[in-house]
């Protein structure tokens, strides 16, 4: 498959900090090189080996955190399970690390794209002002990737709000995948659903999904829920595209929350090592939300599971 550094850089541009309105104020170039897995401009076959720079690094703001939990994070948990920490806001605990998951989606994409399938996730919820009504074009036309103009300006004005209070954001985005044929997934422990979920919850920020009517289903009736077929296929899709366990077709829609993020300049109760109660407020250049820059990366995920089950479903095709 033809392959560029160019391709991957145009998603990992998507991501990187420092590029609007309540966002850290880093400035990482976040730069790809493809490093093995590529000849003469087309992959070989062997892995794809990638590396993406920090440069804009600072980490002496958390000297002053090397003693204390800090709410919110891993601190605790990870002490806890491994005895040692690096308290210094990298590693596995950081949103640094999703961005091996955008470059890897970026190739996932190009795949599915091969296929007709996309993905496009976009803002639904941004604290507690959601877009009320469903424009995919202006999507594009704004920093907060809201499909609702007018909302996006309100949601704009709570970040501003949100920041001046040293505070932080949490809400709702929501993934459409439009092409998937039917038969992708597995009937029983492998479902689509299920990986789409443990792939979504397994970024930090996200603490719930939903596909199709989610959390509505309870409050429905069988005769609310369940989708009619016609001649033409469903008639509507509360299913969110997926049932048994394996797509049917119709556009696969997702929902997920994302969590405020937790390191606030607000002052906040704690712990250090020993134990001894401690308040503390967290310095640094840090996001107001991980909306929008988490668009990328739900993506990403989504695309890598759909890439596992398109190949998993040819194999069976070729039987």
């Amino acid at each position: 498959m033809e392959l560029s550094e160019e391709e991957i850089q145009k998603e990992m541009d998507r991501r990187r900090p420092g590029q609007g309105l309540g966002t850290s104020s880093r400035q990482e170039k976040d730069r790809v090189e493809i490093l093995s897995g590529l000849f003469e401009g087309k992959t070989t076959g062997t892995p794809i080996s990638l590396m993406v720079r920090n440069e804009d690094v600072d980490s002496s703001p958390y000297e002053e955190l090397k003693e204390v939990f800090r709410p919110g994070h891993a601190d605790f948990t990870y002490q806890a399970k491994y005895g040692i920490r690096d308290y210094r806001g990298g590693g596995r605990a950081s949103s640094r690390e999703t961005v091996g998951r955008v470059a890897a989606g970026a190739i996932a994409r190009k795949i599915l794209a091969q296929e007709k399938i996309s993905i496009l996730a976009y803002t639904l919820e941004l604290g507690e002002i959601r877009a009320d009504q469903m424009d995919l074009d202006e999507v594009e036309r704004n920093f907060l990737r809201c499909p609702a103009p007018q909302a996006a300006l309100e949601m704009e004005r709570k970040v501003e709000d949100v920041k001046l209070k040293g505070d932080t954001l949490g809400g709702i985005v929501e993934i459409l995948v439009q092409g998937c044929p039917p038969g992708l997934g597995e009937p029983v422990f492998d479902k689509l659903e299920a990986d789409l979920a443990k792939g979504l919850m397994s970024i930090g920020a996200i603490r719930g999904v939903e596909i199709g009517a989610g959390f509505r289903v309870a409050r429905m009736l069988g005769s609310e829920c369940n989708d009619p077929l016609g001649p033409n296929g469903f008639e509507k899709n509360d299913s969110g595209g997926i049932l048994g366990g394996i797509s049917n077709g119709e556009d696969i829609l997702i929902r997920v929350a994302v969590k405020p993020i937790p390191s606030i300049s607000m002052e906040q109760k704690t712990v250090d090592h020993s134990g001894k109660p401690v308040t503390v407020q967290i310095r640094g250049r840090h996001d107001i939300s991980a909306i929008p820059r988490i668009h990328s990366v739900c993506e990403a995920m989504v695309a890598i599971v759909l890439v596992d089950h398109l190949l998993r479903q040819k194999a069976i095709e070729r039987r």
